[in-house]
C-alpha cells in the first residue's frame, strides 16, 4: 500500500504520529538513517525515534512511502493549503531552472495537486524512451566470441577444438556483430527495470510493461557511475541525451533493498540554497533590459589559491565609457522578524565583493519573512566616501497574492537596485 507524507524544511518525522497524522514505520526510519550515514548526514539530522529534515527539498521514496520535502519562507505553523501552494511552487521553480523538461511535462501535470515529483520524472523518462523506440534504437558494432555455422572473423583454434571436436559443422570465432547490444541501450533498460520496482502508479506500471515488451532482447548489466562516463556522444546517440540524463538520476540515486526487496529507495533532493540562487538568476534574465548584463557563478582569486564567489554580478552600461556594477548574494534563510539583520560574516563577505568587483552597492537577498523597510547601509572603510561602498538587506515574496510562484520576481529585484 502506498502513502504520501508532505513536510516542510526543518520539520520532524518520527515513529510517533504527529497532529497531522504523519509518522514513519521502523523499517522506513532505518532506511533513512542508513541513507543519511552514507551521505555524511547532509540531508537531515537524526533525532530520537526520527529525523529532522534540513534545507534539501524534493522527494524520497522508500517502498510504498513517498516523503515530499517542500520549501517554506516562514516559521509559522503551516495551513493545509500551504502544502499545495509550495508543492506547485517547487515544481515550477524546477521547471524554470530546467530540472524538469518543459516539453515533456504539461502544464496540467504540473498543476495536479498530489502529483509526485518522482512521477513527473518517471513520466519524462518513459516519454523519452518511447520516443527513441519509435525512432528506432541505435545499433552499434561490437566484438563477439561464439560458435557460428559459417566461418567468419578470426577462428579461435583452442576454443574450437575444446567445443567443436564432435560438432565439426560449427566454428568458434571472434567476429563483429551489428546489433542493439550496446551501453546506451543497456542503460535505458536498467532505468526501466528500476522504475518497475519503484512506482506504485498503475498507469506508469502499464506503460513500463509495454515499453519492456517492445524493447529488443539485450543483456541487462549492473550500471555504475563509470558507465555514464564511458558514453560517447555522437551523431547516432545525440537523441539519447535527455533520456540518459534522467536514467543517470534514477540509477545513481537508487538504493535497492537487498535483504527483503520491500524497501527499495530512490531520492531526488535539491539544495534549496542553490535552487533559490538559480531561480533568481533566471528570473533576472527574463526581466533585464538590453543595457544590463547578469552574470552567474563569478569568482576572483582572493588569497593564494583561494577564490571568492558572489552569486550574481549585475553590470549596467550607462554609456559607452561608463558602467555600474551591483552584487547580489541570495540567502535561503529566515531572519529574525523582530530584528531582521544579516550576520557579521555575511556583511564582511559583501564588503569584500564590493571591493573586488568595484561595486558601489550590493544586496543580500532573502525570501520575504519581514515587512522591514529596506535601506542601504554604508561600510565605513575602503572608499573615500562611505556612500560609494554600501550594502542592504532585500526581501522578496516567493509566492504572489494568489499563492502561486511569483513570476514578477525579476522586475521586483531590479527595482531594489536604486
Amino acid at each position: 500500500m502506498s502513502r504520501v507524507i508532505q513536510v516542510f524544511e526543518f520539520e520532524k518525522l518520527t515513529l510517533h504520529k504527529d497532529w497531522r497524522g504523519r509518522y514513519l514505520e521502523e523499517r522506513e526510519l532505518d532506511k533513512l538513517y542508513e541513507f543519511n550515514d552514507k551521505n555524511n548526514n547532509v540531508y537531515f539530522t537524526g533525532i530520537r525515534d526520527g529525523i529532522k529534515v534540513k534545507n534539501y527539498v524534493g522527494v524520497i521514496q522508500i517502498g510504498g512511502l513517498t516523503i515530499e520535502i517542500l520549501p517554506k519562507t516562514d516559521k509559522n505553523i503551516a495551513e493545509d493549503s500551504e502544502f499545495s501552494a509550495w508543492h506547485g511552487a517547487l515544481l515550477n521553480m524546477l521547471k524554470i531552472c530546467n530540472h524538469i523538461n518543459v516539453n515533456s511535462v504539461s502544464e496540467a501535470n504540473l498543476k495536479r495537486k498530489h502529483n509526485s515529483l518522482l512521477d513527473l520524472y518517471f513520466e519524462m523518462y518513459l516519454d523519452e524512451v518511447q520516443s527513441l523506440l519509435r525512432a528506432g534504437l541505435v545499433k552499434q558494432y561490437r566484438r563477439d566470441a561464439s560458435n557460428v555455422l559459417a566461418l567468419k572473423g578470426r577462428l579461435d583454434f583452442n576454443k574450437n577444438i575444446q567445443q567443436n571436436l564432435i560438432h565439426q559443422e560449427r566454428f568458434y570465432t571472434e567476429h563483429q556483430v551489428y546489433d542493439f547490444e550496446n551501453l546506451v541501450n543497456q542503460i535505458l533498460l536498467k532505468g526501466l527495470t528500476i522504475l518497475s520496482t519503484l512506482t506504485y502508479n498503475s498507469q506508469l506500471k502499464d506503460r513500463i510493461s509495454r515499453l519492456r515488451v517492445n524493447f529488443p532482447e539485450i543483456k541487462e548489466i549492473p550500471i555504475q557511475k563509470y558507465h555514464f562516463d564511458k558514453v560517447n556522444e555522437n551523431r547516432k546517440t545525440v537523441g539519447y541525451t535527455r533520456a540518459l540524463q534522467i536514467a543517470k538520476m534514477i540509477i545513481l540515486n537508487y538504493s535497492p533493498d537487498i535483504r527483503s526487496g520491500q524497501e527499495n529507495m530512490l531520492t531526488l533532493l535539491f539544495d534549496m540554497n542553490k535552487l533559490w540562487e538559480e531561480y533568481v538568476y533566471r528570473m533576472l534574465l527574463r526581466a533585464k533590459e538590453d543595457n544590463l548584463n547578469v552574470s552567474f557563478q563569478n569568482k576572483q582569486v582572493f588569497w593564494e589559491g583561494r577564490t571568492i564567489r558572489p552569486d550574481l554580478v549585475l553590470t549596467r552600461n550607462k554609456d559607452e565609457e561608463n558602467e555600474e556594477t551591483f552584487i547580489i548574494d541570495t540567502k535561503w534563510k529566515i531572519l529574525d522578524v523582530t530584528n531582521p539583520k544579516p550576520s557579521d560574516n555575511d556583511l564582511k563577505q559583501m564588503y569584500a565583493y564590493n571591493l573586488y568587483w568595484d561595486a558601489k552597492r550590493s544586496m543580500l537577498l532573502y525570501p520575504n519573512s519581514s515587512q522591514t523597510n529596506e535601506k542601504f547601509g554604508s561600510f565605513w572603510k575602503g572608499r573615500v566616501e562611505p556612500k560609494l561602498n554600501q550594502c542592504k538587506v532585500g526581501f522578496i515574496d516567493v509566492l504572489d497574492e494568489s499563492n502561486y510562484l511569483n513570476l514578477d520576481i525579476g522586475a521586483e529585484i531590479l527595482s531594489k537596485l536604486n
